[in-house]
């Protein structure tokens, strides 16, 4: 399953040569994946519950530039789930012209909050994740 959300690019996101900085697309991702846990996942519940969704690996490709006003559409889908991690993809596009941005793979692991230790991903977690592959 394939989630998407728009974001539009305003002047704080800009660097020195007027596109979007680099690091912001990292915030943008996080923005995604926030959306994600809010819908797919009783966050406050996994988080009471003493359970935390951790990034471990980042690996992002900056295929063009957006600038001022841009409307940007992240769509993010879950690419493979293995024993103790899992690996959310996001595509950044132009939202109005479809041009591909840029493209990043996300490891994250599910922590026990009280060890700090990832847990392995089976029985319920799996279920839920499974949902969000595409």
């Amino acid at each position: 399953m394939e989630d998407r959300i728009q974001i539009k690019v305003r002047g704080y996101h800009l660097d020195l040569y007027g596109h979007v900085n680099n690091t912001r697309y990292l915030e943008f991702l996080e923005e995604a994946r926030w959306t994600i846990k809010e819908k797919y996942f009783d966050f406050p519940k996994t988080h009471d519950e003493g359970f935390g969704i951790v990034v471990v690996n980042t690996n992002i490709n900056y295929r063009n530039y957006a600038e001022l006003g841009d409307m940007l559409e992240i769509r993010t889908h879950l690419l493979k789930i293995g024993n103790k991690s899992a690996v959310f993809r996001h595509e950044i596009y132009l939202a109005d012209s479809g041009k591909l941005i840029a493209d990043a793979d996300v490891t994250f692991v599910i922590v026990d909050r009280h060890s700090g230790k990832a847990i392995e991903i089976k029985d319920d977690w799996r279920l839920k994740l499974e949902r969000l592959k595409q």
